[in-house]
């Protein structure tokens, strides 16, 4: 079978699904290895790519879909709901964060994070498929736990938690605050009256010096006339 036709008939496989389709079961299908498969994505990736199509290839972890493009959305989400668009807030946001960087996560442990209840926040993010239950912790009560789906990462234009932006380092303070090392790391400026008493404190430094010189220079011309007399 010619790449031609094998990217036919993948093309079709990703539109028929309306899903993510695994490269294992892309594989399975069409009896080819992993690399042709990747080469094939490639070349529709360029050539979705182009101006003039409303469709794009992502790829989400080991599996591929044919979405939309994003900047088509206003055109396309009213044909299929006429409610108001969801919006999340930024509590929202803040627990959608804090379960993106800790996958396996319990309600509790959100909430020490954040301290404040995050019930309300989990429900709705589950109802919107931005996070999913991920087990169960093995500790007393066997809490739930839970990590970010497929969803957010498309949400957010990411192909693997990988490509999250990483974290600036910590820790806390006497206060028990947290403090950003980076910053306390970074030197200080110098303020400009720090400036002037340092060039002043080195100019009484070399005045002293000076008098210093000339005083043993004086002492020693001093003993050259004595001893010539």
């Amino acid at each position: 079978m010619d790449l031609k036709k094998e990217q036919a008939i993948i093309e079709a496989m990703l539109f028929s699904s309306g899903r993510e389709v695994t490269i294992k079961e892309i594989m399975n299908i069409l009896e080819i290895g992993s690399e042709d498969i990747e080469k094939i994505m490639q070349n529709m990736k360029l050539k979705y790519a182009s101006e003039d199509s409303g469709i794009e290839l992502i790829k989400i972890e080991d599996a591929y879909q044919l979405c939309t493009k994003k900047d088509l959305y206003e055109y396309i989400y009213p044909l299929f709901d006429n409610r108001a668009k969801p919006t999340i807030s930024n509590a929202a946001l803040e627990t959608l964060s804090i379960i993106a960087y800790n996958p396996k996560i319990t309600r509790a442990q959100i909430e020490a994070i954040r301290g404040v209840s995050s019930d309300g926040t989990v429900y709705k993010l589950l109802e919107f498929g931005l996070i999913e239950e991920a087990g169960r912790l093995d500790a007393p009560g066997r809490p739930t736990t839970y990590k970010v789906t497929n969803e957010f990462m498309k949400m957010f234009g990411i192909s693997s938690l990988d490509e999250l932006p990483e974290l600036p380092r910590y820790k806390l303070d006497e206060n028990e605050q947290i403090v950003i090392d980076e910053v306390l790391e970074a030197p200080m400026p110098e303020r400009e009256e720090d400036g002037k008493n340092k060039v002043e404190s080195n100019n009484e430094i070399n005045i002293e010096n000076n008098n210093e010189v000339n005083r043993k220079n004086y002492n020693e011309s001093s003993e050259e006339t004595q001893n010539n007399d």
